[in-house]
């Protein structure tokens, strides 16, 4: 593989395994949220409350990561970030509501540092595999996923711990991360200069990127398929159980439909890469996702097909959004800054997702109006994706 600097197949192995610490602190959640919900005394809308906040989180750090990199240095942000999920975990620990939101909320900081900070790192140190870095980045965030759904509750059995400890055990893989990026966090040099735009102030950059048509539909498609992503991975385990299945069933689902979320973000930055447009491949992943999110309200007995179509279609949308990051713009500088506008913007309208979908269940006592909203989301993604993927860079 020809790299920007000979970094070798530890730095691919620490990209990686950073990647796959972004989603199991979240989605662990779900398969066990009946349990929370039934322990604490909460209701849906509070359980939406509990899946939104780290969304939420995401949104507000992401405009901070870009700051923290010139400043540290991307390395030293990114060990710091793995530092702080480590400490959510141990948090979630601590009985009580106020330590789980308060866990939460740091699971949700750290990895709203690290959905910037990876992209930027690959463009910086990648720049001439971009597609292929991406597929591999993002098919971690979707196995990270994949194992967080499948395995929360038959570790939870297996071990009989209870719901605090078992999202606890999720810390073990922060803490490998943290390991592997330390030496690298040591040896960084922390250059101000890296992320900032030639004869241009970061601010002056921010601003820029902000006034940009071709950014903002680049940030919708962001904003919509995290919608999607992020409400699906809250409830999906809910919804099966409201239709007969058991718990455990509806987290093998969600494991399923996140397996094949892989397959989707592994060849989704690849034939990107090497389009000069992507718009086709826009159409397709969100044919998906409305087949399965139409087929789970009209023919939930065929629900394996559906989270098959869902879990690529989804796993597709994020790493398109993630590939056109790069795509979009011409150096790790303005690909940070893009990816700090499209994941602040994008993830405050994601967070609408989880909280939407339950607030939406408690005032119709079922779960179709709110899958019929992730159909509306998802047709507001597919023209988002028609404009982001014309052939043109942000300027």
């Amino acid at each position: 593989m020809s790299l920007r600097r000979p970094l070798g197949a530890g730095a691919v192995v620490a990209i990686v395994l950073a990647a796959l610490n972004l989603r199991p602190g979240v989605v662990a959640v779900s398969p066990l949220l009946g349990e929370i919900l039934a322990e604490e005394g909460l209701s849906a809308t509070a359980g939406g409350v509990l899946t939104t906040l780290p969304v939420l989180c995401f949104g507000i750090l992401a405009p901070v990561a870009p700051g923290l990199a010139r400043k540290v240095g991307l390395e030293r942000a990114l060990f710091g970030s793995l530092v702080l999920l480590c400490l959510g975990f141990a948090l979630r620990l601590v009985p009580g509501i106020a330590p789980l939101l308060v866990g939460t909320l740091a699971v949700g900081s750290a990895i709203g540092l690290g959905n910037v900070l990876l992209p930027a790192l690959i463009k910086r140190d990648f720049a001439d595999r971009v597609g292929l870095m991406t597929g591999l980045y993002s098919m971690a965030l979707s196995g990270g996923a994949a194992l967080a759904a499948g395995l929360t509750v038959p570790i939870a059995s297996a071990t009989g711990m209870d719901w605090r400890a078992t999202l606890a055990s999720w810390g073990l893989l922060a803490v490998l991360g943290a390991v592997v990026w330390a030496p690298r966090a040591l040896r960084s040099t922390g250059a101000v200069a890296a992320l900032r735009p030639p004869g241009a102030t970061p601010a002056d950059a921010v601003r820029s990127v902000w006034r940009s048509p071709l950014a903002w539909a680049v940030t919708v498609l962001m904003g919509t398929q995290s919608l999607s992503f992020y409400a699906v991975n809250a409830w999906l385990p809910e919804i099966f159980v409201a239709s007969g299945r058991s718990i455990a069933v509806g987290g093998w689902l969600l494991a399923l439909t996140n397996l094949l979320g892989i397959v989707g973000s592994f060849v989704t930055p690849v034939l990107a890469g090497r389009m000069r447009r992507q718009r086709a491949l826009g159409v397709v992943i969100v044919a998906l996702i409305l087949t399965g999110l139409l087929g789970l309200v009209l023919a939930p007995g065929a629900a394996v097909l559906w989270v098959v179509l869902l879990g690529l279609g989804q796993g597709g949308g994020i790493s398109l959004a993630l590939t056109l990051m790069a795509l979009r713009t011409e150096n790790a500088a303005r690909t940070s800054e893009l990816s700090g506008m499209a994941q602040s913007a994008g993830y405050v309208l994601a967070a609408c997702g989880p909280l939407g979908l339950g607030v939406a269940h408690d005032a119709t006592g079922s779960w179709t109006v709110p899958l019929l909203l992730l159909v509306v989301a998802s047709l507001v993604q597919g023209v988002a994706a028609w404009f982001a993927g014309r052939d043109e860079i942000v300027r």
